[in-house]
């Protein structure tokens, strides 16, 4: 191999690639090249690491106990800690004859006086995760950092002065077809008015519409300017946790970005797919959509967007193609009548791929239940249609059994409280991820008031709950080892074995704190934010449920059939997604233990 080699060897090992030019000269100056055959011992705990080993062809593989912990091959490295800590409980062997580089124990720990290198293999589960997967996504990313804030697409600004009465500006707001309004202050500067504005301190508190709209404004305002980049754009919405930003040139507004666009222009330059369900007047024209929206799933999954982002943005557009069906399906009047819900995956914003129809109907207790029937039959048709499979537990508005009013729901919401069987308990669970995408949302509203009303201060009924958080085993093993299943021709499960007990876990902690969020991610924060946990814990949640969503969107994304998706090949990861994965799991573990004390399970028949 040339120096030209070695050094392009070297620099695409992470975290090398943070060296200098010198510092990489001086490094490849001090690195040996060494041959091991098959079968010898290389590192153990009565033989001490003499070398940080960069594989060039052939393969190790660790051991601890008798029990097969990694694989290493081509371009993998080996073993840092060996070196740092001077012991290991692993036995390294060589399974295939070995080529590698070699950098001697005084070399690499030389190395370590390098700050990135050091805080890399010394930081924390978090800094860690974080710091790999940024690591993965960075040669995506590189295309789509250069992208102008001045090449999207703006929505107009509804800019009114400050003693615009509120009902003036809402007028205003509706003839330009606005998202927000804005208010220009004294000093030139400006306050913002959201929707939430209007609800809390218009409706709520019962005040006039002849008011100024300065009354209501809030004066911290996002700004980004039009000659800033689209990612840090994005970056600004993600830190402040905002769906849009108001674009300035020279001090003056020239436009709304909106948190969709930007998601939808990293997907495709050329149209929005949210403009063009909006514009469907037919099943026909949705269909052609729904290609359109795996190929931004894709694409955007390739630029290095994170999946929480694509399953939000997705969950979005997948809302809005309910509504459009909904508003096929059903008769004006009735559709003011009853509430269309989504369950599950897709009512807490987790979806990706379409998997089974989750929905049920709510309607109100005047209507006649014989009146859905035919409208809910085209509605599943229709889904069907667009590529939502139907549901094999046939938890579908379909089913009179998730088609009902009010009083029947509250009344089978309080026979699965009473039973608490298995079915009870499956069903409470899904009902607990559902969200209203068409009808009216207060029957929903009023049903989920309903539920939540009967948990207050029932830790006995919540620990029956909590309990199917430990029904699947975690695969991977007390040495950190992958469990494999040979009857999926060893492969593990992804979503029994981390993503389930993560969301059924924290969903079942959300009941019992009355915090209405659906998603996740947001159900950890505010779970955070009780203090129930700390919020180191909490970010080992989010980084793990990420890494475990990631993986299974890609294995969505590859297969074939649907049923299989979430069975991955350990060995078919890079060096760096094992190593994710294996913590990852390890959190799952962690979370398990937490449940289990949070709500004495073992004392739970």
């Amino acid at each position: 191999m040339s120096i030209l080699d070695q050094r392009k060897l070297i620099e695409s090992i992470h975290p090398f690639n943070y060296l200098s030019s010198q510092e990489l000269d001086s490094l490849i100056k001090k690195i040996d090249i060494a041959y091991y055959p098959k079968d010898t011992l290389l590192i153990s705990k009565d033989l001490a690491s003499i070398a940080f080993y960069i594989i060039i062809k052939g393969s190790v593989y660790e051991y601890i106990e008798d029990e097969l912990h990694n694989v290493y091959s081509e371009g993998d490295s080996f073993d840092a800690n060996a070196l740092i800590y001077a012991k290991t409980e692993s036995r390294f062997v060589v399974h295939e004859d070995l080529i590698c580089y070699e950098i001697k124990k005084d070399d690499f720990l030389d190395l370590m006086q390098n700050k990135v290198i050091q805080s890399y293999f010394l930081q924390d589960f978090i800094s860690r995760h974080r710091h790999l997967k940024e690591y993965e996504a960075q040669s995506e990313l590189s295309p789509f950092l250069m992208a102008k804030v001045s090449e999207m697409f703006l929505h107009q600004a509804c800019i009114v002065k400050k003693e615009t009465t509120i009902y003036e500006a809402l007028q205003k707001q509706q003839e330009i077809k606005a998202k927000v309004i804005l208010v220009t202050l004294e000093d030139n500067s400006y306050a913002i008015v959201t929707d939430s504005d209007l609800r809390q301190k218009v409706l709520l508190a019962h005040l006039s519409v002849n008011e100024s709209i300065e009354k209501i404004a809030t004066n911290t305002i996002i700004t980004i300017n039009h000659n800033d980049f689209l990612f840090n754009a994005l970056l600004e919405m993600t830190h402040h946790g905002i769906k849009r930003l108001v674009v300035m040139k020279d001090d003056k507004v020239i436009g709304i970005l909106e948190q969709l666009d930007l998601l939808s222009y990293f997907a495709n330059h050329s149209h929005l797919v949210a403009v063009q369900i909006d514009k469907a007047t037919s099943i026909e024209d949705l269909k052609d959509i729904s290609e359109d929206i795996r190929n931004l799933i894709v694409t955007l999954k390739a630029k290095g967007v994170k999946v929480r982002y694509i399953t939000k943005l997705v969950s979005t557009l997948n809302e809005k193609i309910y509504k459009k069906v909904f508003e096929m399906s059903v008769d004006a009047d009735l559709q003011k009548k009853c509430a269309l819900i989504v369950m599950g995956s897709e009512g807490r914003a987790e979806q990706t791929i379409k998997t089974d129809q989750d929905n049920a109907l709510i309607f109100d207790d005047s209507v006649d239940a014989s009146l859905f029937v035919e409208p809910m039959q085209r509605l599943n048709a229709h889904l069907l249609t667009l590529g939502f499979p139907l549901c094999k537990g046939d938890v579908m508005v379909t089913n009179p059994y998730w088609r009902r009013s009010v009083a029947d729901f509250k009344a089978l919401i309080e026979s699965w409280i009473v039973t608490l069987d298995a079915n009870a308990l499956q069903n409470l669970s899904i009902f607990l991820d559902s969200k209203c995408v068409a009808g009216e949302a207060n029957y929903f509203d009023e049903v989920d008031r309903h539920l939540y009303k009967h948990f207050y201060a029932r830790e006995d009924m919540l620990a029956h709950i909590a309990k199917a958080t430990l029904i699947f085993e975690t695969p991977i093993s007390i040495f950190s080892g992958f469990v494999l299943q040979k009857s999926h021709h060893n492969k593990l499960d992804l979503k029994k074995g981390g993503i389930f007990a993560i969301v059924h876990g924290v969903r079942t902690l959300a009941l019992q704190y009355e915090i209405k969020e659906r998603n996740t991610i947001e159900r950890i924060k505010e779970l955070n934010n009780k203090g129930l946990f700390d919020k180191e814990f909490a970010s080992e949640l989010i980084e793990s449920f990420d890494t475990l969503s990631t993986l299974r969107l890609s294995a969505l994304l590859e297969a074939d059939d649907l049923d299989d998706a979430n069975y991955i090949n350990p060995k078919e990861l890079s060096k760096t997604q094992r190593d994710l994965l294996k913590d990852s799991f390890k959190v799952v573990n962690k979370f398990k233990k937490f449940i289990s004390f949070h709500f004495h399970l073992n004392m739970v028949v």
